[in-house]
């Protein structure tokens, strides 16, 4: 049975966008039009920030906010 990291999760809550409109903003609290922009310019970057930001898209775009909001919750 597959089981998701909770890191990943975890880093997601706590790790800020390193550049661009939103820089300084928790992926987290990015807004899915934003992601969107990312998926029509050709994807989203390589390696770990591309991974959070494709979870992050898949969590929002499925209605699962409600993850990232215990979430941070938590991590405070």
């Amino acid at each position: 049975m597959f089981q998701p990291d909770k890191q990943i999760l975890i880093d997601i809550v706590k790790t800020k966008m390193p550049f661009g409109k939103y820089k300084g903003t928790l992926l987290s609290d990015l807004p899915v039009s934003y992601l969107e922009w990312f998926l029509r310019k050709g994807g989203f970057p390589e390696g770990k920030l591309g991974m959070q930001l494709s979870t992050v898209y898949e969590i929002k775009s499925n209605g699962l906010d409600e993850i990232l909001w215990k979430l941070k919750g938590m991590s405070k």
